[in-house]
Formats: structure tokens, sequence, C-alpha cells
């Protein structure tokens, strides 16, 4: 698995559904001017620009662990203070930010409980903190399809639906966990048009995440297989992908369990 790519390619392949799924978890999260927010796993900085969007360029921080991924969003969205670090030592103050969101990230935190508990710290006292994962468990996510055609041509293939959070009610108890207070689940879903199948398969070729990586480590003519089942698969073109991802919005209360 690799998010160690160069920001175009993470955009062709997730950025269709993260740009507008941005925008309603923006909402969700009740983020309005005059907040301080900050984006943790920020990527090349898609839920970042909605928030300087709502809030400007001085009142918006990120964190991302990618070193390309910090450099893209640096250069998209210059004067933002994005910094290179992962969610689990996030490098700022306690109660630094009014909202602290976390877009398509947790299921890829080594310590999902610990990174929720750094969220809760550095959020004011009866700040929001926000996550969103797609549900990869329900079978509701972008890769669907993808991840379908590659188990039934081979089992052992690993998709994404083990990760944490992304089964119904496994992000809210991830928050509960993590001491945070008032946890609401809801789902968010989007909805995205490729005008060819040759538009959708591209973006698997790109190495980007779990789907990615699978691709480009199977031999041509396995990936040819996968490739022409997956088309089997899909409906006519062009082809409208929904996906589904379960959002929880919390809040810091003045103590934090667990002594974050």
């Amino acid at each position: 698995m690799s998010f160690d790519v160069p920001a175009d390619a993470y955009l062709r392949f997730m950025g269709r559904y993260s740009e507008p799924l941005a925008v309603q978890f923006a909402d969700l999260a009740g983020v309005r001017p005059g907040q301080r927010a900050l984006d943790v796993g920020c990527g090349p900085g898609v839920l970042t620009a909605e928030l300087v969007r709502r809030l400007g360029t001085a009142r918006v921080c990120a964190v991302e662990p990618s070193e390309s991924f910090v450099a893209a969003a640096r250069e998209r969205l210059p004067g933002v203070d994005v910094r290179r670090a992962a969610a689990e030592k996030l490098p700022f103050p306690d109660g630094a930010f009014d909202v602290t969101a976390a877009q398509l990230v947790v299921h890829f935190m080594t310590d999902p409980v610990a990174g929720l508990r750094e969220m809760a710290r550095v959020t004011r006292p009866g700040g929001v903190v926000a996550a969103c994962v797609w549900d990869h468990g329900g079978d509701r996510g972008p890769l669907t399809t993808f991840w379908r055609a590659a188990r039934q041509l081979d089992p052992s293939a690993r998709n994404e639906s083990d990760g944490a959070g992304a089964d119904e009610g496994a992000l809210a108890a991830l928050f509960a966990a993590a001491g945070l207070g008032g946890a609401a689940a809801t789902t968010l879903t989007v909805q995205v048009r490729y005008a060819t199948f040759e538009q959708w398969w591209e973006t698997f070729t790109l190495g980007v995440g779990p789907a990615g990586g699978y691709v480009t480590a199977l031999a041509d003519d396995r990936c040819r297989l996968l490739r022409d089942h997956c088309r089997q698969l899909l409906p006519a073109e062009p082809l409208d992908v929904s996906a589904t991802a379960w959002a929880v919005t919390g809040w810091r209360g003045n103590r934090m369990s667990g002594g974050a």
C-alpha cells in the first residue's frame, strides 16, 4: 500500500470523490466563518481547500505524513500552515482549534484511537472532532466493483473492508474509545460519472493506495484478466459510481479520558 505518489495521481484516483465529499463533510462539521480548523491527513489538500474557502488561509492548518502530499498541499494553498506529521502526534498545543477533521484517513492511521485522542487534544473544549471513512465494509465505497472483481478472480486479495471504521458502527465506537462525547453517526454519499470504462480503469493503474498497489503488482496477463472482469461487472457507459462514507462528529469535553 502506498500514498507516497504524485499528488496528481491521487487526485485522478480519488479526488473526483473526495472533492464533493469535502463539501458535505465540512457542512456536517459545522465549519463557519471565524473558526480555526485543522485538517488531519490532508493528502494533497482537498478538504484543506474547502476549509480555506470557508475560513480563509490564516485560520486553517493541515498535517500529512506523506512528503509528496505536504509539498503538493503547500503549492496548492500558499500561506496555509501545512506540516509533515502523523495523526498520532500532532504538532499543535492543546485546544488550538474549533474544528479538527480527518477525511478518509482514520482507517489508515497506525493507531486510530490514539489519532482521535490527539485530534481531541488539539480541539478546544466544546469544539468539534469529525471523521469520515468509506463504507468498505458494507460494499458501498467507490472501490466496491474493483474489489469484487479482484476477489472473484483471487479469493486471497485483501480489500479495505477490514480497515478501522469501515463497518457500520465501527467509527462511532472508535470515537467512544477515544473519549469523545456526543458522537453522532451518519452517512454521506457522492456520485461520480465516468464517460468511459477506460477512464475508470486508468485510475487503478496509477499505484495509489491498496487497490493501485494490487494492480501494479499483477503480471500483465492477470492484470488484463482483472480489467476485463471489471468491465463485465460494470454497467454500460457512461458509468455512474455511487460512494457512501460513514461520518461521525463528536465534541471535546473539559477533560479527555485516557490522559489525552
